[in-house]
């Protein structure tokens, strides 16, 4: 019997291109180009995580796609050639307390320049996952819808990304098993949720989003981050808490 690579219910899509590398090179000149994707954006605890991937242009690993389509199994072991296969690699991150403090755009953008400097040699241009470009100036940036399938080094820092944070929150989660992190990775599980309402929130969650709303014994907890302009304070996580 053979098993699939691919999640349960994913079906497998036309392997990443160096297409929009081979674009870059051809309009702007650069010839460092970094893939950036980041894990972590939905989840209620732990940090939000970016990897910048510099790949070249070479034939990546075989199966290499969005993490998100891959099964666990595969995806870690993906991670593993991935990180001998890279041309260079750095993860960057932004702490539950300075995502409270900043915000998640702001914080998104902290992870990202944080990963950006680590690389040895600092990229020309950068494709970005998506269709907004949180990074900005002085970045040279290309965003790319769905670009963790389409494009080479954005899926293969969507890989490695996904598999470090995951190990992170399996660590985090040693001292706190009721909240099932090394399942969930801090996403709002049942299994999260439940402990939650009956725990309150560990020192690894964001405390500034509104599912602290739907807790009264834990409410009092909430941090409340003013605008930018002193007004409305931005709402960050997911409203429900559906049991």
């Amino acid at each position: 019997m053979i098993r699939s690579a691919y999640a349960k219910g994913a079906m497998p899509y036309e392997p990443p291109t160096h297409a929009v590398e081979r674009s870059l090179r051809a309009t702007t000149g650069a010839k460092v180009i970094a893939g950036i994707d980041e894990v972590g954006r939905g989840a209620w605890a732990g940090p939000v995580t970016v990897c910048a991937a510099v790949t070249g242009l070479r034939r990546p690993p075989e199966g290499l796609t969005d993490s998100k389509l891959l099964t666990v199994k595969r995806r870690t072991e993906l991670a593993e050639e991935l990180r001998q296969w890279v041309t260079a690699y750095a993860l960057g991150h932004a702490s539950p307390e300075e995502i409270d403090d900043l915000g998640m755009t702001a914080a998104l953008r902290l992870a990202a320049v944080r990963a950006l400097e680590g690389l040895p040699v600092r990229p020309d241009a950068v494709i970005l996952d998506g269709k907004h470009d949180y990074l900005g100036t002085p970045w040279k940036v290309r965003t790319v819808v769905k670009g963790d399938r389409s494009c080479v080094a954005v899926a293969a820092a969507s890989v490695i990304a996904k598999v470090h944070r995951d190990t992170m929150m399996a660590e985090l989660g040693a001292d706190h098993a009721h909240f099932g992190f090394a399942d969930n990775a801090g996403y709002p599980s049942p299994v999260h949720k439940a402990a939650l309402a009956e725990w309150g929130p560990t020192p690894h969650h964001r405390l500034s989003w509104a599912y602290l709303d739907a807790l009264p014994r834990w409410r009092h907890l909430k941090k409340v981050r003013a605008g930018v302009d002193g007004g409305v304070p931005e709402i960050e996580g997911q409203l429900g808490f559906d049991f």
